[in-house]
């Protein structure tokens, strides 16, 4: 079984990016392995780890399609929906409330 190569922080050589620097090029890994990785030390827990790919290998990002934008939209206006009330609360509702904020604190509950 061959192990990662491991780097230091900011010591990873040319050529190699980690999956925030490709999608910042418009690009994604493409079904490639895992070429390396980087660590990054900290002072009281294990050091903070980034897979690194090869960059030759990375492939274009897929164009969104208008029913993905579709789908996108109708996601993101399920989330705004509240349950309780059906209005668009203008925000994302917190899962800890389930519900828009003036549902989860009546009046009668916020005057007191």
């Amino acid at each position: 079984m061959a192990t990662l190569p491991i780097y230091p922080w900011r010591l990873a050589p040319e050529g190699l990016a980690t999956l925030r620097q490709l999608r910042a090029m418009d690009l994604r890994p493409g079904g490639q392995d895992v070429a390396a990785q980087v660590e990054r030390p900290r002072r009281r827990r294990g050091p903070l780890v980034a897979y690194l790919y090869e960059i030759d290998k990375a492939m274009p990002v897929r164009p969104m399609t208008p029913a993905k934008w579709a789908a996108l939209a109708k996601a993101n206006t399920a989330r705004r929906t509240c349950p309780e009330c059906g209005r668009d609360a203008g925000y994302v509702i917190p899962t800890s409330l389930g519900m828009c904020v003036p549902c989860a604190y009546p009046e009668e509950q916020r005057a007191a």
